[in-house]
C-alpha cells in the first residue's frame, strides 16, 4: 500500500473488465477545488491519478484546463518534482493525469505529527528553493506551494512536490517572484515554529520571505539560495576577483620564470 495514503482514504469501486486499473483510491487529503486526486494500480504498478471532479468533467472549460496543465507538466524533468507519465481516460474516473506514486508523508503530517528532523529542514532549505527556482527559470505558474503538497520520501527523505496546478507562461513577472518567495517564507516559518533551538540565521531569512512588502524580500531564488547557504553576492565577487589576481600572479611568474 502506498505509505502516503490519507487515514481518510476511501476506496473507489471501478468497472475495468480488463483488469489493468485496481486498487482505486480516493485522497480527500490531496483534494483541489476542481479536482480529485487517486492512487490506483495500473497493470499491478502504483500510480497517482488527477482528475476533473463530477461537476466539472463535461465541461470543455475544465477539460481544457486539465489538459494544458499535462501539457505544461509533461516537460518538466526535476528530481524534486514528482513525474507526469500520462494522459488517458480511466472508467469511472474521466481523463486523468497519470504521474509516479510517492512513498512518504507530506510535510503537513509531519508537522502535525511533530516527526520533523534536521534531514528534513536541510531538504526545506535545499530541495525546495532548487525545485521553485527550477519552476521560475521555465515560467511556471501554479497555485501556492503548502507543506500538504511537500511530500518527504519514506526511505531517503528526498523532497517531492506533488500537486500545485502547473501552467506556462511566456515570462513571469516580479509579483510572481514574489509570491513564490512568500510561500516558500511560510513554510520555512512553519518549519521552524516545530523544531527545537532553530537557527536565527534561518529565522531572519524566513522573516525576510515574508515581509507585507515585496519589494523588501528577495529579488530572486537566486539571492534566497545564496543567503541559505551564507554567501552574497559581493562576497562571490570578492572571491573571485581574488582567484582572477591570484591566476594572474600565476602566470606572470611563470612567464617571468621562462
Amino acid at each position: 500500500m502506498a505509505a502516503y495514503i490519507s487515514r481518510e482514504e476511501k476506496k473507489i469501486p471501478i468497472n475495468d473488465p480488463s483488469g489493468k486499473w485496481t486498487d482505486m483510491t480516493l485522497l480527500p487529503e490531496w483534494e483541489e477545488e476542481f479536482y480529485n486526486v487517486y492512487t490506483a494500480k495500473k497493470h499491478g504498478k502504483w500510480v497517482m491519478l488527477k482528475a476533473l471532479k463530477k461537476e466539472y468533467a463535461d465541461d470543455p472549460k475544465y477539460q481544457e484546463m486539465l489538459e494544458r496543465e499535462f501539457d505544461t507538466r509533461y516537460n518538466l524533468a526535476h528530481a524534486n518534482i514528482v513525474m507526469v507519465n500520462d494522459y488517458e481516460q480511466i472508467p469511472d474516473i474521466g481523463m486523468a493525469i497519470i504521474t509516479d506514486d510517492v512513498y512518504g508523508y507530506s510535510l503537513r503530517r509531519l508537522i502535525d505529527e511533530k516527526r520533523l528532523s534536521p534531514m528534513i529542514l536541510r531538504r526545506i532549505e535545499t530541495q525546495l528553493v532548487d525545485a521553485i527556482d527550477y519552476m521560475q527559470e521555465n515560467h511556471i505558474i501554479h497555485h501556492p506551494i503548502t507543506p500538504d503538497k511537500i511530500i518527504f520520501t519514506e526511505m531517503t527523505e528526498n523532497l517531492k512536490l506533488i500537486d500545485v496546478g502547473y501552467d506556462h507562461k511566456s515570462s513571469l513577472t516580479p509579483q510572481d517572484t514574489a509570491d513564490d518567495i512568500l510561500a516558500y517564507g511560510k513554510i520555512l516559518s512553519e518549519v521552524l515554529d516545530n523544531i527545537p533551538n532553530a537557527s536565527p540565521r534561518l529565522r531572519k531569512i524566513a522573516n525576510k520571505c515574508i515581509d507585507p512588502d515585496p519589494k523588501r524580500r528577495y529579488s530572486s531564488f537566486s539571492e534566497l539560495y545564496l543567503a541559505i547557504e551564507r554567501r552574497s553576492s559581493s562576497q562571490l565577487y570578492i572571491w573571485l576577483i581574488a582567484f582572477i589576481c591570484a591566476m594572474v600572479g600565476l602566470l606572470v611568474w611563470l612567464t617571468l620564470g621562462n
